[in-house]
């Protein structure tokens, strides 16, 4: 079995002055995603799933615990050995779909390669890629005011790939969608999945998710139920 993350006894506590011992989000988290699955985390708000991604991904320090992601041991990494991790490796998508308003569909994906620092043929070929394989190489000049939600978020999938990511870290990304577009969306999030061997966890409390994934994990608590 060959794991893209891995998490044994995983804490985030946050200090708070009405708690000596802090408030924890994350209560023993012991986790197993597998490469090449899709799964989603749900649970009621506050139970600990935005906490918990942002520790898959980096962006947030567990207080105690290990924490493995594509072969790498994220609580001995550096912040910078971190952000490289996720400019080469990880793709994160969000809700709000995070694109620059200004810049082209185009733009908004070669900014983050131009940052990575690839020369421009590399850039241009691989945006034009990233483009096809979420059906909107024709709308490449288009801005974000110009696309619906659907081609939004899909724009941020086509960047969230440019890095040529193994793993996906997507937090509710269906949550600004009608349900004829989530359905589309999740369509093309399981043929990515199997079609590009991508491994993809996110985070939802979208009911039509559960026909799409490979599994369906819980959170209650800041605790991991079926895993």
């Amino acid at each position: 079995m060959s794991l893209v993350i891995e998490t044994k006894d995983l804490w985030r506590v946050y200090p708070s002055k009405n708690h000596a011992e802090g408030i924890p989000a994350l209560r023993g988290i012991n986790l197993q995603v597998e490469t090449g699955t899709f799964v989603t985390l749900k649970g009621r708000s506050g139970s600990g799933k935005t906490t918990l991604l942002n520790c898959l991904a980096g962006l947030d320090k567990p207080t105690s615990g290990t924490v493995q992601v594509l072969g790498h041991d994220l609580m001995q990494m550096s912040d910078d050995e971190l952000t490289a991790l996720r400019r080469d490796q990880i793709g994160l998508v969000f809700q709000s779909f995070g694109l620059l308003p200004t810049l082209s569909a185009y733009e908004n994906i070669e900014l983050l390669l131009r940052i990575k620092g690839d020369e421009y043929e590399a850039r241009d070929k691989r945006v034009l890629e990233c483009l096809e394989i979420v059906g909107l190489g024709k709308w490449k000049d288009h801005r974000p005011y110009e696309m619906s939600g659907g081609q939004q978020q899909r724009v941020a999938i086509a960047r969230a790939l440019a890095n040529e990511a193994k793993l996906i870290l997507a937090d509710e990304p269906t949550g600004e969608l009608d349900s004829k577009t989530t359905h589309e969306l999740l369509k093309f999030f399981r043929e990515l999945v199997e079609e590009r061997k991508i491994t993809m966890l996110m985070v939802s409390h979208d009911a039509l998710v559960d026909e799409y994934v490979h599994e369906v994990l819980e959170l209650r608590d800041g605790m991991v139920i079926g895993n």
